[in-house]
């Protein structure tokens, strides 16, 4: 693979940094088309793929900015590739569900899906989820876009839920609309949907999906959910490399700076060592993740670098401990800007399940 930016990829890295160097929130994201570039043209997007996502994200995690930019870019890109042309207008913001409790991210959906018209069965799965090949719905076939799907299972983690989220299930990728966030946010009321309230370690909203019997659309089948599942990794991946640059950056300019016993920090050969082991570290996460997204956008398995990447990700947070203990008591300080680096990269692994649930999955696939 290339690892140079084309020009439109350059032009979206030098747009996304400008803004977010103003500190732009969510609605400057917005109003430069940043949150949109992963929509269909046809739906008023760029119509963008995973590599122009990770060019978004990236610029993001760099300035460990609390905005919904992964949850909305995951939802809108799964749509663009998975979804109906109403689907795709109708969600233009939105979050994916997709972590479940005990289980891994890459483990099969406990969620289950089944046909409104079919009844559940004593165990509380679904009776009739499965769709013969070729119907509505299936693989091989167009996605069904009825809403005749009701979903019971539980989602953890889910990053600003509020409004629609594409939720992952035994028998595919459905989406669900009109929840509340859990905190007097958008939604109203849905029969079969509960929200509670999560504590991320950023302060950023995250919630508990709770679904008995909710209604439901089917997006896309089984390979649609998995499409998804790497779409999220991928991003999270993104997002994370650019909390690592951004704390990478925060730290060599304050040991270039700080001096003791009359000399820089960077002069003493033992920071020098310290900083090296945090470039490589983020050296090591972007080549797997541009990999990842590389071969995400040309249609190639990428499910190798993918689990290389969360491994990365979640590596990040000892990077991260270095870049504390290089800055001495400051590092430690929340009103220093290290903290949000700090706590964006212990969500971002939190999200991915940690490096050792990546290892058993390179594991898996070896």
């Amino acid at each position: 693979m290339d690892f140079n930016l084309d020009e439109t990829q350059q032009d979206l890295k030098k747009l996304a940094a400008e803004v977010l160097a103003r500190e732009g929130g969510e609605d400057r994201l917005w109003q430069a088309g940043l949150m949109s570039v992963c929509v269909p043209e046809e739906a008023g997007g760029a119509g963008l793929g995973p590599v122009e996502m990770a060019v978004v994200l990236r610029e993001v995690g760099a300035r460990a900015a609390p905005v919904p930019a992964l949850a909305t870019l995951v939802s809108t890109l799964a749509l663009a590739r998975h979804g109906t042309p109403d689907q795709q207008r109708r969600l233009t913001r939105g979050t994916v569900a997709l972590r479940e409790p005990g289980r891994a991210l890459a483990d099969p959906p406990a969620t289950a899906a089944r046909r409104t018209g079919d009844p559940p069965v004593a165990d509380g799965s679904a009776r009739g989820g499965s769709v013969p090949s070729g119907a509505p719905g299936d693989a091989g076939g167009t996605p069904a876009s009825d809403g005749g799907w009701a979903l019971t299972g539980r989602k953890v983690s889910v990053p600003h839920l509020g409004g629609s989220a594409l939720v992952a299930a035994d028998a595919g990728l459905f989406l669900v609309e009109g929840i509340p966030d859990g905190a007097g946010g958008p939604g109203g009321p849905v029969r079969g949907v509960r929200v509670s309230p999560e504590f991320a370690s950023t302060g950023e909203p995250a919630a508990t999906l709770v679904l008995d019997e909710a209604p439901a659309e089917r997006v896309g089948g089984p390979e649609a959910a998995e499409g998804t599942r790497r779409l999220f990794m991928a991003a999270v991946a993104a997002q994370a490399s650019g909390v690592l640059a951004g704390a990478l950056e925060l730290t060599t300019s304050y040991i270039r700076t700080r001096r003791q016993f009359g000399r820089a920090l960077a002069e003493f050969q033992a920071v020098t060592m310290q900083i090296a082991d945090v470039y490589i570290a983020g050296r090591a996460l972007d080549v797997a993740m541009w990999s990842a997204a590389w071969r995400l956008g040309e249609g190639l398995p990428a499910d190798h670098d993918l689990a290389l990447a969360a491994y990365h990700a979640g590596e990040a947070v000892k990077a991260l401990h270095t870049c504390q203990h290089l800055h001495g008591g400051l590092g430690l300080d929340v009103t220093y800007p290290l903290h949000r680096y700090f706590a964006q990269a212990k969500h971002l692994s939190h999200l991915l399940g940690g490096a050792g649930a990546q290892l058993d999955l390179m594991g898996a696939l070896v």
